[in-house]
C-alpha cells in the first residue's frame, strides 16, 4: 500500500520513522512518502520536505511567515493528490495537519492520526472539527481517551513512543563500558544536576539564568546543561560563563540523564523523558507577562507538567512563574536529592508512570498494526 505520512517537528520525526519500521514488517512492500526529517527517510521513505523548512514558533514568526506556510500547505495538497495514498498519516504538527486532514477528508482519502494534538489543553472545540476529518485517532496518554469519549469519539490508546526509545536507549548505554559512559561528563558523571532549559532563545533567557543561580548553593555537584543543538555557541557560553561549576553538552541529553542525580527541566516532553529515566525533577517554567496572562485565560488544565496530568495528581513539584525563584529551586532540589522519604515516594510514582504509558507495549508496533488491519479490513 502508499502512506504519506507528515511530521513537522524532531519528536514526529523520531515517532514516525519508529512506525514507519513498523509497518514494513507488516506490509514488507509499502510505498511510504513523507514531510519528516533524517530519521524518517532513513527508515526508508522518500521524503518530500523537511521539518527544519516548516518550524515557526512564537506568534510573530508565524505571522511573519504566512506566506510561505500557505506555500507548503499549497504544495502539500498537490504533492498528495499527485501520489493518491491509500492512507494519509499525521503525527501532531495540528496548525498543519489539522487543514491537510480537512482537505483529504473531503477528497475521499482515508485520514489516520497519530499522537493526537492536545485539544484537551486548550482550542477544545478543535474536536469537533477533527471527528468530520479524521477516520482514526490514536492518542498516546491515557486520559485522551476519556476525553475524547465525552465528545462521543472513539480513540485507541496505543502507549506511549517514548517508553520504547528511552529503553531501547538504555539497553545501548548501560551495556557500554562504564569508563566510556562517564568520560565525557564532569567528575567522571558523578554528582551531576541536569539542565533542560527549553530549545528556544526567548525561553531560555527567561529560565535558564534562574536555574544556573542554583548552582552556587550545591558546590559538591556539577550542573551540566544540555543545550539546543540549533543555537551558536556563544549565545551558551554568555550564561554560563559566571558559573565554575556549570558546563554544557550538545546532543547528549539522554547521556546526560544517565548519569544524572536530579533534574531542573522545562515543561513539555523532556519532563516526561525525565521521568522515563526514573531522575527526580523539578519542573520550571516562566514565560513574558503577557504570555503567562493569556495562557492563563486559554489553557483549562490542572498541571503544565505531562508528569502530572498523566498521573492526575503533583508527582513532580512545578515552579512556573513568580514561584520560579533561586530559593524555591534550592528548597525543592535539596527535597528531591536529600530527603530519602520523598525520593522513594517519587520512584514509586515514575513505577507507576511508566506501567500506564507502557500498558500496550510497544507503541510504535500498535499503532502500526492498528493502522494495518484498518487499512485491510
Amino acid at each position: 500500500m502508499q502512506y504519506y505520512i507528515i511530521a513537522g517537528e524532531a519528536s514526529g520525526d523520531l515517532h514516525g520513522s519508529n512506525l514507519i519500521k513498523e509497518l514494513r514488517l507488516l506490509d514488507s512492500m509499502a510505498d511510504i512518502r513523507c514531510w519528516g526529517g533524517n530519521k524518517m527517510e532513513a527508515a526508508g521513505a522518500i521524503l518530500v520536505k523537511h521539518y527544519k523548512e516548516l518550524a515557526f514558533m512564537g506568534f510573530a514568526e508565524v505571522i511573519k511567515n504566512l506566506p510561505t506556510i500557505f506555500k507548503n500547505l499549497d504544495f502539500c495538497k498537490k504533492d498528495i493528490f499527485a501520489y493518491k495514498p491509500d492512507a494519509l498519516i499525521l503525527i501532531d504538527y495540528p496548525g498543519f495537519n489539522l487543514r491537510i486532514a480537512a482537505w483529504a477528508k473531503q477528497r475521499g482519502i482515508r485520514v489516520i492520526y497519530y499522537i493526537s494534538p492536545q485539544v484537551w489543553a486548550w482550542k477544545e472545540s478543535r474536536v469537533k472539527g477533527i471527528k468530520k476529518s479524521v477516520d482514526k485517532m490514536l492518542v498516546i496518554l491515557p486520559f485522551e481517551k476519556e476525553f475524547y469519549k465525552k465528545w462521543n469519539y472513539e480513540v485507541e490508546y496505543v502507549g506511549h513512543p517514548l517508553v520504547q526509545v528511552t529503553d531501547e536507549f538504555k539497553l545501548q548505554y548501560f551495556n557500554e563500558a562504564s569508563v566510556y559512559k562517564a568520560a565525557s561528563f564532569p567528575n567522571n558523571g558523578v554528582n551531576i544536576i541536569a539542565l533542560l532549559p527549553g530549545s528556544r532563545k526567548q525561553e531560555i533567557l527567561k529560565k535558564l539564568p534562574v536555574m544556573l543561580q542554583v548552582a552556587a548553593n550545591f558546590p559538591l555537584y556539577h550542573f551540566v546543561v544540555a543545550k539546543a543543538p540549533g543555537l551558536e555557541e556563544s549565545f551558551y557560553n554568555d550564561l554560563l560563563a559566571p558559573y565554575k561549576n556549570v558546563s554544557s553538552v550538545v546532543n547528549k541529553t539522554y547521556e546526560l540523564l544517565s548519569q544524572s542525580k536530579a533534574a531542573l527541566v522545562t515543561s513539555g516532553t523532556a519532563t516526561l523523558e525525565t521521568a522515563l529515566f526514573e531522575v527526580p525533577e523539578v519542573v520550571c517554567y516562566k514565560g513574558s507577562a503577557i504570555s503567562y496572562q493569556i495562557a492563563r485565560w486559554l489553557i483549562r488544565i490542572k498541571y503544565i507538567c505531562l508528569v502530572n496530568l498523566i498521573m492526575d495528581r503533583e508527582v513532580v513539584k512545578e515552579l512556573i512563574q513568580h514561584n520560579l525563584t533561586v530559593k524555591n529551586i534550592t528548597t525543592e532540589l535539596t527535597s528531591i536529592l536529600f530527603d530519602t522519604a520523598k525520593k522513594q515516594q517519587l520512584q514509586q510514582d515514575y513505577t507507576e508512570l511508566k506501567a500506564l504509558l507502557g500498558k500496550s507495549g510497544n507503541a510504535s508496533a500498535h499503532a502500526a498494526k492498528s493502522i494495518y488491519q484498518y487499512l485491510t479490513t
